[in-house]
């Protein structure tokens, strides 16, 4: 792994939506999709569902949403969405990988290349930038929630799970594992009696690259206004 701490890039972007409640809405009817079509979408045989689930009540969004998350990786209902996957780049050279589900891939197709185009940027050929990315299985554990713990313990009970890696900072314990060993490291963390802060597969850079704080902000706004895309699941960045 590079060093970067993707924990700090989620709390950076979760401080600036924490104002935007639709912004929390979207990342975890995301995170619920992503889970329910990982796992399954029954909760109860699902774990990274299970922990989604509980945070989308602890954030009060509504049932209703929830659900139309659940239906929408299960095909119930009828609906048929597809997955697709847009590479591009954005100011400063950043690759930008734009993962979405659609039952409309014109409208989608359009709308993210417009997106691209407000911001400077640019919608690439399929393989353009993927390979600047790996997919990892991603597990974050608050060090300030859980002052009690210490490096040789989670490094100890992760490597021991399955994990790839670990990584410490001030503010977190992140962990990293094959997509293939996601759900058995979650199981065992869990068990182990460990409160995840985040557990989810995502896709890391493999090479961060730093950039302007001018260039940040005109980065920020593309990401913005993909993510307000309803087709959009996720978002990803070469930036650091």
């Amino acid at each position: 792994m590079s060093g970067h701490s993707k924990w700090h890039n989620i709390q950076g972007r979760k401080n600036a939506q924490d104002a935007k409640r639709g912004k929390i809405f979207q990342k975890l009817a995301h995170d619920l999709y992503v889970a329910a079509k990982a796992g399954g979408a029954d909760p109860e045989m699902n774990a990274s569902l299970r922990l989604v689930v509980d945070k989308a009540k602890a954030a009060n969004m509504p049932k209703d949403n929830i659900q139309r998350a659940l239906d929408k990786a299960s095909g119930a209902g009828g609906a048929k969405f597809e997955e697709v996957t847009y590479e591009g780049y954005g100011t400063a050279g950043v690759a930008v990988l734009v993962e979405a589900s659609t039952d409309n891939i014109n409208r989608t197709v359009s709308s993210v290349r417009n997106s691209f185009k407000h911001f400077g940027g640019s919608l690439g050929t399929s393989g353009s930038v993927a390979f600047q990315f790996d997919r990892k299985g991603y597990f974050a554990i608050d060090r300030e929630a859980n002052p009690d713990l210490d490096e040789d313990t989670i490094l100890e009970a992760a490597l021991e799970a399955g994990a790839e890696d670990v990584q410490t900072s001030d503010e977190a314990f992140e962990i990293y594992t094959a997509p293939s060993d996601f759900q058995a490291v979650e199981a065992a963390l869990t068990e182990a009696g460990y409160d995840l802060a985040e557990a989810e597969v995502t896709m890391i850079a493999q090479n961060p690259m730093s950039i302007s704080d001018e260039d940040r902000e005109k980065l920020d706004k593309l990401v913005d206004e993909l993510e307000d895309n309803e087709d959009v699941l996720a978002v990803y960045t070469t930036a650091e």
